[in-house]
């Protein structure tokens, strides 16, 4: 692709900078990467509060965050060639504009449809916003300063997931979930203000020459990404395969999937090269983050979905008991800035995976018992994991390529890692609901209606309740309320199920890291967030 590299020569910072304070520049671009971080974060908070606005049930919910993943991953690969066509700071200020109108639009949802249109619309906006910033950042600072810049920008990213279901929580206990989006129009519209005060495009945005867009490429994108949206939005409600529609929409995802493939991989000036994907450790990398993606997009979806479906917590007791995750990220990215220069990424990987691993298992031993501060070391301990995987797995994918393939190859390391979550929360969501199901039988079978066992439990809870309804009314409560009971037990068993097939994920993940060549500590790396 034409002029694939988003960063300018190092010789460029100052006139990127036009004699601007570059720390202007970061607060600039770190408040359009902060309001997309954070408004992920709300939403997942959100999600049984918006099920029961919309009338929608929760695995209809998920949609959410499903629709919103896809259409970032859809703008991903486009939006180096966008920045180069229209230049980076108009490119920008509209990816700011639209991701700030159609959080309005997502808070005045009057229906599921409206909110999932106006969801992609979000997250096409806010596809472009971190690779951009990004790459403003490091093209703003002398080379002398970039380690700290991207440091701080790490340190945004990671404080939006502390902030983002707290925030959430609060907001929508105290008003109402519409106002976990209301809350990015005040951001959007300083974020506007300050990239239209402060950045400039680079002589090199200026004076590119841009191939014309791959027209092609970009309707076979916008096909199978759409057709996997759909299978993986409505697979539950109407029996995956079992449908004929969505046997026909998995066809036409599979051929536009090939074309797709066929077409980047044999021609030029494609939206993306996927000859990247020669480089044995970018390839490896990319299957790394797809499969990571998986794994942490779906434990921060199902996590609060437990604490608030089985115990009963609110939004914003939720969003406290799942903060830990961010505050143990932020610790561990001190560690892990000062180790990246000089430890092997693999070893830090391995600690990362085994770390994420290990505490997701720990998960899979939750119970109906557990109080707000059960988890709250695994938790912490998650998020410190996670600080290993995020900048080492970039340092790693990155580290073998040349500069002029990292444009290029940001697009399509992303889009493996929204569409990994996008898969991942939908395989969560389905296994919810079906092991629930499974579990429920298993559990009518080991203890039938006929059994001493229930009969106790049964006479019990009728001498419980017949001070409520009376000696002779007491049956069908009691009835009723065993039968709640075991759908929570076996729901909570369906979220141990889930919990334990990502930590094996994740153990698997750790035998595929050693996969990778070696790379040499302290190349930086670009394009991942």
């Amino acid at each position: 692709m034409a002029a694939a590299a988003q960063t300018a020569p190092p010789d460029q910072s100052a006139q990127v900078a036009r004699g601007i304070n570059p720390w202007l520049i970061a607060a600039a671009v770190m408040l359009a990467t902060f309001m997309e971080v954070l408004d992920t974060a709300i939403a997942s908070v959100a999600l049984p509060y918006i099920a029961g606005s919309l009338s929608a049930s929760t695995d209809e919910a998920t949609w959410v965050l499903t629709s919103y993943l896809v259409a970032n991953a859809i703008v991903l690969p486009a939006s180096n060639w966008c920045s180069l066509k229209f230049g980076r700071k108009r490119f920008l200020m509209s990816c700011v504009l639209i991701f700030t109108v159609s959080s309005f639009l997502c808070g005045a949802a009057p229906t599921l449809g409206f909110m999932l249109i106006a969801r992609v619309i979000q997250g096409a906006g806010g596809g472009a916003l971190q690779p951009l910033s990004q790459a403003i950042l490091l093209e703003s600072f002398p080379p002398a300063k970039r380690g700290a810049a991207m440091a701080v920008f790490a340190f945004g990213v990671v404080v939006a997931p502390v902030l983002g279901p707290t925030l959430g929580g609060w907001l929508t206990d105290t008003y109402s979930w519409r106002y976990a989006f209301y809350i990015n129009i005040p951001i959007g519209i300083l974020a506007l203000f300050m990239i239209n005060r402060f950045i400039i495009d680079p002589p090199y945005i200026k004076e590119a020459k841009v191939a014309a867009f791959d027209r092609f490429g970009f309707a076979a994108l916008v096909i199978w990404t759409g057709c996997l949206q759909i299978i993986l939005d409505k697979g539950q409600e109407d029996d995956w395969f079992g449908a004929l529609w969505i046997r026909w929409a998995f066809f036409a995802l599979i051929t536009s999937f090939v074309f797709f493939v066929w077409h980047s991989w044999s021609h030029k000036d494609t939206l993306v090269n996927l000859k990247v994907l020669k480089d044995r450790n970018f390839a490896i990398g990319s299957a790394l983050i797809f499969m990571f993606g998986i794994g942490i997009y779906s434990t921060v979806t199902v996590l609060p979905l437990f604490y608030q479906e089985l115990l009963g917590y609110t939004a914003f007791t939720a969003g406290i008991v799942v903060a830990p995750r961010g505050l143990g990220a932020i610790c561990g990215m001190p560690i892990i800035g000062f180790l990246s220069n000089k430890v092997d990424p693999r070893l830090l990987l391995t600690f990362g995976f085994l770390t994420f691993g290990l505490t997701t298992l720990y998960f899979g031993n939750i119970t109906l018992d557990v109080s707000p501060t059960t988890l709250l070391i695994p938790i912490l301990i998650t998020g410190f994991g996670l600080s290993f995987v995020f900048v080492p797995i970039s340092t790693a994918a990155y580290g073998t390529l040349d500069n002029k393939q990292i444009g290029n190859a940001s697009g399509l390391f992303n889009l493996m890692r929204n569409i990994g979550g996008s898969i991942g929360i939908s395989i969560a969501s389905t296994l919810l609901t079906r092991r629930a199901a499974v579990h429920q039988n298993e559990i009518l079978n080991s203890v039938p209606i006929t059994s001493q066992q229930f009969q106790n439990s049964l006479g019990n809870l009728r001498q419980t309740l017949t001070g409520f309804f009376g000696p002779a009314n007491t049956l069908a409560p009691a009835q009723t309320r065993l039968y709640g009971e075991l759908g929570r037990q076996a729901s909570n068993w369906a979220f141990v199920d889930v919990f334990r097939w990502l930590s094996l994920l994740c153990f698997f993940c750790v035998g595929i890291v050693w996969l990778l060549r070696k790379v040499k500590p302290g190349k930086p790396p670009a394009g991942a967030h």
